[in-house]
């Protein structure tokens, strides 16, 4: 199949001919493969490219970086080759490598590698939508080279793999979740007996480390609607592997009449909610666990009905869990998320009861930078099938964030630091380290946060010395 004129625009340009100039002085068969043939026809955004050569991909990346003057990467173990540079402001990656062929051990997912074909190379690709190839002539009359159906595939909008997708998955069980992940990012299906072989082989998994788990998860959460691939890793069976206090959150327990809600549904429901307003990924990672703590705490409480009590207080223990899991990093992140699904009821209290200055107050105080974020969630978590109480929520919270503003502007509390120290303490009543100092900042603290007095040194200073006083300290 002949490509349209705008990919053939594209691969006119300079590097392009480079590549092709220096195929030919070395006499080697060079191809474009992969992800941007599949992007391009996709007409999606792809400045990465990977090129396999029917020879010494390392060879011909040297000789292209040359007369570029770009920077070379050589990986003389892998066999590959990374040309780098900058056109307009925009970053290009040129990846080179030789024809190979594969086999794999049953123990690992690094592969025996021997010299191929471009045939070769087609056979090892993940998926037929990445197989496709098209070589690069001086004649410029590019065609597409797709031995597996890639083409219809994409029509068809289907995932499916070039050879038998039991052995494809037993030799690298990471391209189960790459199957998921693409049709996540993509919104393709997965082709049924594909689908059905990562389901036999899920249990391979076990042989991949969990950085690359995590990083494909995480693409999935990125997605347009992570719901999507989030069913697929339920129904797959994959979900329970990787994820069993996801998988905990599933289902409706009814009793005595009184049933509760399928905590894993509105779960992703709230993830696609807040997908559609940030691409935050740890904002993201903070709407799957919101209630991650509704397993463990759930009960039924005789003629009232199901409760989920502290449930946002368990879950932000679990946080710090699940991240070192995971091997999601351990720092302002991790905090962050933690910090956001202990404080996700919050809001809601406000809503349900009068709106204090005070009750605002502590949420600033707590939440932070965080609070606009938190926010974001509380929409998110609206999830009720009623559009009349959905909208009354959304009213609610909108007074709940014009409260926010308004008491921020005046009392300046997000990222709060006390207007008087320890040491100020200690140095107006003349005393040493000891319990008082304490009660003192904190008893000036509640008092801004009560609105009793205001944020700033004077206020503080004059309630610090009254507090002294009723300890016994004078100045």
């Amino acid at each position: 199949m002949s490509l349209d004129r705008s990919i053939e625009n594209i691969l006119d340009k300079k590097y392009i001919r480079q590549i092709v100039k220096s195929s030919e002085r070395l006499n080697l068969r060079t191809f474009i493969i992969g992800g941007w043939v599949r992007d391009m026809l996709l007409h999606r955004d792809s400045t990465d490219m990977d090129f396999v050569v029917e020879g010494s991909g390392i060879a011909i990346a040297e000789d292209v970086a040359k007369n570029l003057k770009a920077h070379l990467a050589v990986f003389k173990n892998f066999g590959t080759a990374m040309v780098k540079f900058k056109r307009s402001d925009e970053e290009i990656e040129l990846e080179f490598v030789g024809a190979r062929k594969e086999s794999y051990r049953r123990d690992s997912r690094k592969p025996i590698i021997e010299d191929g074909t471009l045939q070769d190379d087609q056979e090892r690709r993940d998926f037929t939508i990445n197989a496709m190839a098209i070589e690069l002539t001086s004649e410029q009359k590019y065609s597409i080279i797709d031995p597996f159906g890639g083409l219809q595939h994409l029509d068809e909008r289907v995932i499916k793999t070039p050879l038998n997708p039991d052995i494809t998955f037993s030799d690298d069980p990471l391209r189960m979740l790459r199957a998921i992940r693409f049709a996540s990012q993509l919104n393709f299906t997965i082709e049924e007996e594909t689908f059905n072989a990562i389901n036999r082989n899920k249990d391979r998994l076990d042989i991949i480390s969990t950085e690359r788990i995590t990083t494909e998860i995480n693409k999935i959460i990125l997605s347009p609607e992570p719901s999507y691939g989030f069913n697929l890793l339920d129904e797959s069976g994959i979900l329970d592997i990787i994820f069993p206090e996801l998988t905990a959150l599933k289902g409706v327990e009814t009793r005595e009449g009184k049933s509760h809600k399928d905590n894993f549904y509105h779960t992703l429901e709230v993830l696609d909610n807040i997908s559609l307003h940030t691409n935050n990924l740890y904002l993201r990672w903070a709407a799957i666990l919101h209630d991650i703590g509704k397993a463990p705490t759930k009960r039924f409480a005789k003629g009232f009905g199901w409760t989920f009590h502290g449930h946002e207080f368990v879950g932000s223990k679990m946080v710090p869990e699940l991240f070192t899991r995971f091997k999601l990093p351990m720092n302002d992140k991790m905090r962050y998320v933690q910090n956001l699904v202990r404080l996700h009821l919050r809001p809601i209290s406000l809503v349900e009861n009068t709106v204090s200055d005070s009750a605002v107050r502590r949420l600033l105080f707590e939440a932070g930078d965080t609070v606009d974020d938190l926010m974001t969630l509380c929409h998110a978590d609206i999830t009720s099938k009623n559009e009349k109480k959905v909208k009354k929520f959304h009213r609610n919270f909108e007074h709940v964030q014009v409260k926010l503003i308004e008491l921020e502007e005046k009392d300046k509390l997000r990222n709060w630091q006390p207007p008087i120290d320890g040491k100020e303490i200690m140095k107006t009543f003349n005393i040493k380290p000891c319990r008082a100092i304490g009660d003192i900042k904190n008893g000036i603290r509640e008092a801004i946060l009560d609105g009793e007095i205001e944020n700033n040194h004077d206020a503080a200073y004059e309630f610090m010395v009254k507090l002294g006083k009723e300890l016994g300290y004078n100045i």
